[in-house]
């Protein structure tokens, strides 16, 4: 399943490789892709939206599930 979070704060590639290393670590969560420029994180995985938003938090990247 294809999810696309909207991800606040970041200004650098060093914000886009936290939000990566993030959303990596989730179990079941592949293909991570963060555009900087866009503020979004896309990836699949079956994975509820509450530990999405944890493991961006934990990490300083408030976010929330968004279309497209």
């Amino acid at each position: 399943m294809k999810r696309v979070f909207k991800v606040s704060g970041m200004k650098c590639m060093g914000c886009v490789a936290s939000v990566k290393d993030a959303l990596a670590s989730l179990p079941g969560v592949d293909a991570v892709v963060v555009d900087l420029e866009a503020g979004i994180a896309r990836f699949e995985g079956e994975i509820a939206s509450e530990a999405v938003r944890a493991a961006l938090a934990a990490a300083g990247y408030p976010g929330e599930e968004t279309q497209g």
